[in-house]
């Protein structure tokens, strides 16, 4: 099995390539949809948090913008967090590789994954990005997103130009999704071989 870590800043298109990579016929391992399982209605984390972060908590499972509200810009209160979520995704991540052993690649999505270390599990990293004034308006587009809360989730992010030297493929996410969606067939006819 081949074990692609699939990372890039807000806004780059992750999802989007995700899942052409999925409608490929690779199983996707997506982070950031485990960790909205677990904490959403009656997710195995709702309880720890609201301990930690009162008033964050309710019977929809955690409101992530009081939560956001909580955590960004406070390294204490992230670190927090963070020390609940990450042990929590790593044991979803394992029961994912494991029910997928037989699969000749596997893709996980996981958005801070060299902030985390995460690149030391995978085999190759793939990276997407696009141009940054691409990005900022990507991310300004979404609902509830304000200038200032795109900045303190950038702060958190390694820069994208750091990400692609890291990167072992780089999809380039500015263009149609045509050519997008070429870039990942060219990676799955490449480590198919």
């Amino acid at each position: 099995m081949i074990r692609l870590g699939l990372t890039g800043s807000i806004g780059m298109g992750k999802s989007t390539v995700a899942a052409m990579f999925a409608r490929r016929g690779v199983p996707v391992f997506d982070a950031d949809a485990a960790v909205h399982r677990l904490q959403g209605p009656g997710g195995r984390l709702v309880a720890a948090i609201g301990a930690r972060f009162p008033g964050t908590t309710g019977p929809d499972g955690v409101d992530r913008a009081l939560l956001g509200q909580k955590v960004l810009g406070d390294p204490a209160a992230m670190a927090a967090l963070e020390s609940l979520v990450h042990p929590a995704v790593a044991e979803a991540r394992a029961a994912f590789l494991a029910a997928n052993r037989t699969a000749p690649i596997v893709l996980l999505d996981i958005p801070l994954l060299f902030e985390t270390g995460g690149e030391a599990q995978v085999d190759k990293v793939v990276v997407v990005s696009a141009p940054a004034d691409v990005q900022r308006a990507r991310v300004l587009a979404r609902p509830g997103m304000t200038a200032e809360r795109f900045e303190a989730i950038l702060a958190r992010q390694l820069p994208d130009a750091d990400k692609r030297t890291h990167a072992d493929i780089v999809i380039d996410t500015a263009g149609p999704l045509a050519d997008t969606q070429a870039q990942v067939d060219a990676v799955i006819a490449c480590l198919a071989r």
